[in-house]
């Protein structure tokens, strides 16, 4: 279970939420809505231990996240607004190092595999400087098919710069995660239908 109680955001000086708090047990879906700037970046952050609240707190399982260290990490998943991809590595490449680095045991066809599942069979051995920022984006969304074993999945944006069709397979991505027990939040400005036994919205920014 993740767990937010009483959560306050001050960047610069200003306040962008305060009293943030909610419960999300396994299999739910937490859609994080508001305007540009509200903070929900910085709320996903603060999910992943990268940004402390103001106040107010974050439990996993009972226990502060903060007190957890590489026990929780090791739980998380966090995609950002930056793809983290190398640019002189090909989309395989990328995939690889990423997968290495997340200690999960992926063969260069698993890989491609994945790659192709995103519509990028034909882009898996170009370096990705040559690639769209859609194309970069499945790059780093191609991880996700790695990570069924992290019960949290924290997204920001997943779907931008995507096409229906690759909407529509993360959109799948992250249904099968929830149907097994995962919780997954994140945001996101387009209307996504994504299947989930528990599904809530939080408004920031009102």
């Amino acid at each position: 279970m993740l767990v937010a109680n009483g959560l306050e955001c001050v960047r610069g000086g200003r306040r962008l939420f305060r009293a943030v708090g909610f419960e999300l047990d396994p299999g739910t879906a937490l859609e994080v809505q508001g305007a540009n700037g509200s903070g929900k970046t910085s709320l996903l952050r603060m999910l992943c231990g990268l940004l402390a609240p103001a106040a107010g707190e974050i439990l996993w399982n009972g226990a502060d996240i903060r007190t957890l260290g590489e026990a929780y990490r090791g739980e998380l998943v966090y995609l950002g607004h930056q793809n983290a991809i190398k640019d002189d590595l090909s989309a395989l490449e990328n995939l690889l190092v990423s997968e290495t680095l997340a200690e999960s045991a992926v063969t260069p066809a698993a890989a491609r595999d994945s790659l192709a599942r995103l519509g990028l069979a034909g882009c898996a051995d170009l370096p990705t400087r040559v690639l769209s920022q859609g194309q970069k984006r499945r790059v780093a969304l191609a991880r996700l098919l790695f990570r069924e074993r992290c019960r949290l999945w924290v997204l920001d944006e997943p779907f931008v710069a995507l096409d229906q069709q690759a909407v529509r397979e993360i959109a799948a991505i992250i249904a099968a995660q929830l149907g097994g027990g995962g919780i997954v939040v994140y945001t996101t400005h387009q209307e996504v239908a994504v299947a989930a036994p528990r599904r809530t919205e939080l408004r920031l920014g009102r």
